[in-house]
């Protein structure tokens, strides 16, 4: 069976190389200018075939380029862990600065949590390149979601999803009731080192 990205395949790695670049870039700029980092890694990932695919079947909506590409908007997946709240906000700035990268969507899950807890950035990301796109338009745009947050959240996240997809968990309401006291204490707990680290470094200026 064919890709569901079909002719468009190519285009998604030429894009994912650009972002991932332009945050390398981010990372060396943050170092020379500080001698620190400006994240702490990043997870770069092509929705795999099967995966698309079963998106677009749980959204009811058919399995072709067209959904896979313009509909859905996550077949690039980048996802950026840093170790400080203010940090996820500089990364945030610097990508609006990006060339031929517009924000098209962005949702605040930091500022204002789920109800279960998760926290993270997330960011809707069109990105211009020189090659027609599904849509027929030429230079065409391939879309990017964006997940910034610090190592707490991430941490916190796994565990969710972990419990999330595990079939049969005894004491299911038990866990989701101290996952949302846990996700209150790392979110406490960000913001203190967050206060640490800036009078940490206002303490040498």
């Amino acid at each position: 069976m064919e890709s569901i990205y079909g002719r468009y395949e190519s285009a998604l790695y030429i894009v994912q190389d650009k972002m991932e670049k332009a945050l390398n870039e981010y990372q060396q700029q943050i170092y020379e200018k500080t001698q620190d980092k400006g994240y702490e890694h990043i997870l770069v990932r092509i929705k795999s075939d099967e995966s698309m695919r079963e998106k677009c079947r749980r959204k009811g909506i058919e399995e072709n380029e067209y959904s896979a590409l313009f509909i859905n908007k996550d077949a690039i997946g980048i996802r950026i862990v840093c170790s400080f709240i203010e940090d996820i906000f500089s990364v945030i700035k610097y990508i609006r600065t990006i060339p031929d990268v517009e924000v098209i969507e962005e949702k605040d899950y930091i500022q204002h949590a789920k109800p279960n807890g998760y926290r993270s950035y997330h960011m809707i990301l069109g990105v211009k390149v020189p090659y027609p796109d599904v849509t027929g338009a030429d230079p065409g745009t391939f879309y990017v979601e964006m997940q910034i947050r610090t190592i707490a959240m991430d941490t916190w996240a796994a565990l969710e999803h972990k419990m999330k997809y595990k079939k049969d968990i005894p004491n299911q309401a038990l866990l989701v009731s101290e996952l949302k006291r846990v996700a209150d204490e790392l979110a406490s707990c960000d913001l203190s080192m967050q206060t640490i680290r800036d009078l940490i470094d206002s303490s040498g200026e």
